[in-house]
């Protein structure tokens, strides 16, 4: 079991033939996933010769790529000026699930392609400016290195793709049942909250680290959640103790106004409903480590 990828998912890559499309599109082969299409209106009827022998069909259009293949997972590797026109035309066709890597998509194309998502019911969005999803062993989307960590029972939501890589480094010996960058702009698709409700529901995920970094109020919400839902031991740690009050750090949604936003404001509201929060990557591991051991 994971959650949003498993050994089943089909995969297509907008933007496959571009450079980052391409490359990616190898290293995800190499880890085991899926792929089987690309998306290309100018390259349509095409194929894409990849290494062991690998021939990826290029499609013109979603829908066309999902009746030929039966694809339900899209990842986006478009220029951020044509990512909201992917991602509608990925909605318009009904794939179940679409995660946008782009980075430095305009908040305001955001907002407009994921209120169209939420409007047609049918796709859930992950990212934009994500380092996208990994179910160890059975399938990876997006830019995570496969080779960090192996299957295990940890679940993994984090706002930052280097600290995604961090922790599951940290916590290679542990192993993960999924792993899901979110992404740190203001607006995204899917959530912390919709992160953590998944994994509670997932069998083979039996604790949860949870990464989250300064600015607005998403970890408040979560830990909000935390305390009514999640029965499952959950390990937190919040970005940005050292960040000066009022200056975006890194990614666009980590401001600071006042007392609003800070990292001690969400470490406070996440250990008020029973997380464990570490004030570095490595101490939150380790507070993992110890949960984990007691389960044996």
């Amino acid at each position: 079991m994971a959650i949003f990828l498993t050994s089943d998912s089909k995969v297509i890559v907008q933007g496959m033939t571009g450079s980052e499309g391409m490359k990616h599109s190898q290293f995800m082969l190499r880890a085991g996933t899926t792929i089987v299409g690309g998306v290309n209106p100018r390259k349509a009827g095409t194929t894409v010769d990849f290494e062991d022998g690998a021939a990826i069909p290029v499609f013109g259009t979603v829908a066309d790529a999902m009746e030929a293949t039966g694809a339900d997972v899209s990842v986006v590797f478009v220029p951020p000026a044509f990512t909201k026109d992917a991602v509608v035309e990925a909605v318009d066709a009904g794939m179940p699930l679409v995660i946008v890597i782009t980075e430095g998509v305009p908040v305001q194309d955001t907002a407009e392609f994921f209120a169209y998502a939420q409007s047609k019911g049918t796709t859930a969005i992950i990212g934009p400016n994500c380092p996208g999803v990994i179910s160890p062993g059975q399938s990876n989307v997006g830019i995570i290195p496969a080779t960090i960590a192996g299957a295990g029972r940890v679940g993994l939501v984090s706002k930052s793709g280097t600290l995604t890589y961090q922790m599951m480094h940290e916590l290679r010996e542990i192993g993960f049942s999924t792993a899901v960058g979110i992404g740190g702009d203001p607006i995204i698709g899917t959530t912390h909250i919709d992160c953590l409700r998944a994994f509670q529901e997932d069998p083979e995920t039996d604790a949860i680290v949870m990464i989250g970094e300064i600015g607005g109020d998403a970890e408040e919400r979560a830990a909000a959640y935390i305390k009514e839902h999640v029965t499952k031991p959950v390990v937190g740690y919040v970005a940005g103790f050292t960040a000066p009050e009022g200056k975006t750090m890194g990614h666009a949604g980590a401001i600071v106004s006042g007392s609003s936003g800070t990292a001690q404001a969400k470490k406070e509201a996440l250990e008020a409903a029973g997380v464990k929060v570490g004030k570095t990557p490595s101490q939150t591991a380790a507070l993992m480590k110890e949960i984990i051991a007691g389960m044996a």
